[in-house]
């Protein structure tokens, strides 16, 4: 009897917490795969690279110098520190103005509309244009990052009638529009997923008890999504600190590539991307406590 006892208890089903760490292992195992097999040994260059100096490019011979690039980059470069601080200061600007447009167009498309398949597909077209071989088509024409995101000018009449000081505030007003337009593809997609995944039943007892829409937002919608908008808060951080147009990105390529200064482009990389580490994991900490689980006790 207690041998059978002891069978069954091994054959107790897997807890659902444990079930979705499995799952979420089997998910990650390809990632991990790819990046031991082709990202490994670039990141172990690029780290060696950042505590030394190049002595002969043959063979790609390096001699121990410690924390002296780190040490040069933030007591000796000019450039570096205001680059970074006009990063962040764009990205801490751009990012709740592209959270808010992408839920704000998933709601609105996801709606029984007329002609609702074409305005999915119309918002999504940015993605599709801003990367990959059609951006290297643009920019090998002559269109630079900057020109492709800021392209809403305000017209020379009206800049006459407004004047110098407030041509400058509106057309800052229009160019942050354009890049929170030609960002929010992916954000919006993902938005509609997650109302998608809201069940119907919530709003239908919501209706019966006399909610508004506005409040079925604010009780339903809003909580319900919370964990789509932790994932698109961290995407657009990094989608942000990654651009291309990127002043930050553009100066480490043009000091590793114009300037051929491998070691301290590497170390700038990476000083970079601890910040933007640091960055996401702020963001992760200040909206955890508002993620709703549906797996949760409480």
């Amino acid at each position: 009897m207690r041998e059978a006892n002891v069978q069954i208890r091994k054959r107790k089903p897997m807890g659902i917490e444990k079930r979705r760490s499995l799952e979420a292992y089997i998910f990650l195992i390809p990632w991990i795969i790819g990046v031991c097999v082709f990202f490994a040994r670039p990141i172990f260059i690029s780290v060696r690279l950042a505590f030394s100096d190049i002595t002969e490019f043959k063979g790609l011979k390096t001699t121990w110098v410690g924390l002296e690039n780190f040490q040069y980059i933030f007591f000796y470069d000019i450039n570096f520190i205001p680059t970074f601080l006009q990063v962040v200061y764009d990205t801490l600007l751009n990012t709740p103005i592209c959270l808010v447009f992408s839920l704000l167009i998933a709601i609105l498309i996801n709606r029984k509309m007329v002609g609702r398949g074409f305005f999915r597909t119309a918002f999504f077209i940015p993605v599709l244009l801003g990367s990959g071989y059609i951006m290297k088509q643009l920019l090998g024409m002559g269109a630079d990052g900057t020109t492709i995101t800021t392209g809403i000018m305000v017209p020379k009449l009206i800049s006459d009638l407004l004047g110098t000081d407030i041509t400058a505030i509106v057309q800052g007003f229009l160019d942050r529009i354009t890049v929170v337009l030609w960002k929010s593809g992916v954000q919006i997609v993902l938005f509609l997923a997650g109302l998608q995944g809201i069940s119907g039943s919530l709003y239908e007892a919501a209706r019966v008890d006399g909610a508004t829409e506005w409040e079925m937002f604010w009780k339903i919608t809003l909580p319900m999504i919370t964990p789509i908008i932790l994932m698109n808060l961290v995407y657009t951080i990094v989608a942000f600190f990654t651009d291309g147009t990127n002043p930050m990105v553009d100066y480490i390529y043009k000091v590793n590539f114009g300037n051929q200064q491998y070691e301290y482009a590497a170390a700038m990389s990476w000083v970079y991307f601890a910040f933007a580490c640091i960055f996401c994991l702020l963001a992760i900490a200040l909206m955890r406590r508002h993620v709703y689980d549906s797996g949760s006790k409480n």
